[in-house]
């Protein structure tokens, strides 16, 4: 894994659990599972796990897991099956070894370290979430949270929830935009590639 920057060999988090949500098939792009787009021709998962370096352990959530194999990951699937994104959370909670997860999307190329210090130095004891809100709109999948929450999460998750809606089960913290932009101007860590547009824009290419 490539390294962080002498500036953060004191950021060490064994507390923490880094669980990035893999999801489907990239419908739209060929079919191709996300995690493997590349960028600067290192596939996407491959650059998330960077983010991993100083924290506790790392799991994959991945209802289809042989794509990934080859990174030798941890991999769970869903416990609560059909829920997107509010399934995958809930999954990483629920195998989580440690006290708190952080999560990040497999479509997210450009999750920067700082973007997650910043989640991670917001939690408190009366805190069991934290996340940002950007125009006006909570970012949910960018976040940490206690795995303690699995079995409220759980219960809910029958009603097909939101993200957003079962930060609303815990004490969520919600920071502003300005918190995010302090350490990442262009808010480049929440870009999302889905499209044959996105991977134009972002300069981010189908495996070779």
């Amino acid at each position: 894994m490539g390294p962080l920057g002498p500036e953060y060999e004191d950021a060490v988090y064994p507390e923490v659990t880094l669980a990035v949500i893999a999801g489907g098939q990239g419908r739209r792009l060929s079919g191709v599972p996300k995690g493997l787009l590349e960028v600067e021709g290192r596939p996407v998962v491959a650059r998330l796990l960077d983010l991993a370096r100083p924290l506790g352990d790392v799991l994959l959530v991945a209802n289809v897991p042989a794509p990934y194999a080859r990174f030798g990951l941890r991999t769970v699937a869903d416990v609560v099956p059909e829920k997107g994104a509010p399934g995958g959370v809930h999954a990483a909670l629920v195998s989580s070894r440690t006290p708190w997860v952080v999560t990040v999307a497999c479509d997210m190329p450009f999750v920067s370290f700082e973007a997650l210090r910043v989640l991670l130095d917001a939690r408190g004891d009366a805190v069991d979430s934290v996340c940002f809100e950007v125009a006006g709109r909570v970012e949910p999948l960018l976040a940490v949270h206690r795995a303690s929450l699995a079995p409220a999460w759980e219960a809910r998750l029958r009603e097909d929830p939101s993200l957003r809606q079962l930060l609303s089960l815990g004490r969520a913290r919600v920071l502003p935009e300005a918190a995010l932009r302090a350490v990442d101007p262009t808010l480049r860590s929440l870009t999302n590639v889905n499209t044959p547009e996105d991977l134009a824009r972002h300069g981010v290419s189908l495996p070779r």
